[in-house]
């Protein structure tokens, strides 16, 4: 099935099944089309309103419009993922996807505050402790018997990647994840470590080139229900 125009301005004639079908890696993006600002904006609550484990949102993210910054992602594919550069450069906007180092207590408090500002604990207040208590269960299990929290927290950020491939295609905006960035020119590039932050992927996004975008005009390709789904 191949992908339709993103200017079709039909969006709203589809379930979400259909945006699923039809989303696709662009390889070639159209550099003289930009997203609108109003977009941009709805681009910016989806990064915003993914799901999390426990709500924990152990993310930060990059959105790069200008020339300059968009080359500064790109130096982190030139040297072995070449392949990637031209898509960075052309593409109207990239986003990084980033991971946090570490969730320490201080951390966790603002998740908690943001929660009580927000209203979640205006029904039942002593709601409020609860859910810190559970929140720190599940994220020292990782830390201390799994030891594996860093890999944790990058999980929920792919969550949050899985969320905004499917959103940005309902919108007509055509995206590529990629995970050929070196991470650690991409980290000194924007000082994320200092900040106590690690990349993991950068997505482009923009209107692919018709002309050059030979993944468009391929059929998608998935492994059959009999192979992937038990219904019990």
């Amino acid at each position: 099935m191949l992908q339709t125009e993103s200017t079709n301005g039909n969006a709203a004639e589809y379930d979400i099944v259909h945006f699923a079908k039809n989303r696709y890696s662009a390889k070639a993006y159209d550099p003289s089309r930009k997203i609108s600002d109003q977009d941009v904006e709805k681009i910016k609550e989806l990064l915003r309103y993914s799901a999390s484990s426990v709500n924990s949102q152990p993310w930060h993210f990059i959105l790069a419009s200008s020339d300059e910054a968009k080359e500064k992602i790109a130096k982190s594919t030139d040297r072995i993922y070449p392949f990637n550069s031209n898509s960075i450069r052309k593409a109207s906007h990239v986003v990084v996807f980033c991971s946090k180092l570490d969730i320490e207590e201080d951390y966790l408090q603002r998740v908690l505050q943001q929660e009580e500002k927000d209203g979640r604990f205006a029904a039942d207040p002593a709601m409020k402790d609860r859910m810190h208590a559970g929140r720190n269960m599940f994220i020292n299990i990782h830390k201390q018997d799994m030891k594996d929290v860093q890999h944790w927290m990058d999980k929920q950020v792919y969550l949050n990647i899985g969320s905004f491939l499917l959103g940005v295609s309902a919108m007509g905006i055509d995206a590529t994840p990629m995970e050929g960035i070196e991470v650690k020119v991409l980290d000194d590039e924007f000082g994320l470590r200092e900040r106590g932050y690690s990349s993991l992927v950068a997505v482009t996004l923009g209107y692919h080139d018709p002309e050059a975008d030979y993944n468009a005009k391929l059929t998608k390709s998935r492994l059959p229900y009999a192979e992937i789904l038990t219904e019990v």
